[in-house]
């Protein structure tokens, strides 16, 4: 099994629509009227949560009307962040074909489909054409690919000069080993950490200028520590576990245990196309 097929697998549920309704709906939301905020304890993965896709669509000062590629959507959040809240009008493409379809269906219960669409595709081989976004996101995305420089290079090409391209990954920060399973990969076979210094240099080479680079190491250990104790509060389990499953408890243990280890950082890369 090649890579792709892996990394799609590893996110593939089997009835994650079906779960993600009953979740809310037993919390009390209308599934017949979601919107994305409602959504957003169950569809923003990434550390730093919601609160960090907002202070990355601030940072790259995504403005209304702008034509976005959400490289990796997932099932979404971002992307119809982007589109709520930002006015953005948003295509999402992801390898998984679970989250594609769920991530449409969710996105036409918000009634946001006429702003956000989302497809199956591969990041290295995009099908648009040349320049025709604003503006790119990847979020916590790349850990999952051995060839970055070929999907940034694919970036550029669809980015029109002067667009910008938003890196929000998990970053190597520090030598020693990894523990596994994390969020992203059950094991180091699906799993491509790069150093912020590799990406600055994979983007130039793909024709982007460096603007900004920011450890979000604080951001998230501030705001984690802030959901853990809501979650005593509440009493309920928290919604990844329900919605990843019962091994989420311990990547999520792993992957804040590396992040307190100083082995991992968030790290948040704008540039610009040259």
């Amino acid at each position: 099994m090649d890579t792709e097929k892996k990394v799609a697998a590893h996110y593939t549920h089997g009835a994650l629509e079906k779960t993600i309704l009953d979740t809310l709906q037993a919390a009390g939301k209308d599934i017949e009227k979601l919107t994305a905020t409602d959504l957003s304890a169950v569809d923003e993965f990434h550390l730093g949560w919601r609160d960090a896709t907002i202070a990355f669509a601030k940072d790259l000062r995504l403005a209304t009307g702008a034509r976005v590629l959400d490289i990796g959507s997932g099932i979404g959040g971002p992307a119809r962040y982007f589109a709520e809240a930002r006015g953005c009008q948003v295509t999402g493409i992801d390898l998984t074909p679970e989250f594609v379809q769920v991530a449409n269906a969710l996105t036409h219960r918000c009634g946001l489909a006429d702003k956000v669409e989302f497809r199956e595709a591969n990041a290295t081989g995009l099908m648009f054409d040349d320049g025709a976004f604003d503006t790119a996101t990847m979020i916590h995305v790349g850990m999952n690919i051995p060839d970055k420089a070929a999907v940034f290079a694919e970036v550029r090409r669809v980015l029109k000069p002067g667009g910008k391209f938003g890196v929000y990954d998990i970053m190597r920060a520090g030598d020693g080993e990894v523990p596994y399973p994390m969020p992203w990969a059950g094991s180091r076979d699906t799993s491509f950490l790069e150093t912020p210094a590799a990406y600055q240099r994979l983007l130039a080479y793909a024709g982007f200028e460096i603007e900004s680079e920011t450890d979000r190491t604080g951001f998230v250990k501030k705001l984690a520590q802030k959901r853990r104790a809501q979650a005593e509060t509440s009493g309920g389990p928290a919604l990844d576990l329900i919605i990843l499953g019962p091994d989420m408890k311990q990547r999520r243990t792993n992957v804040m245990g590396a992040l307190q280890g100083g082995l991992i950082a968030p790290t948040q890369i704008i540039a610009r196309a040259i």
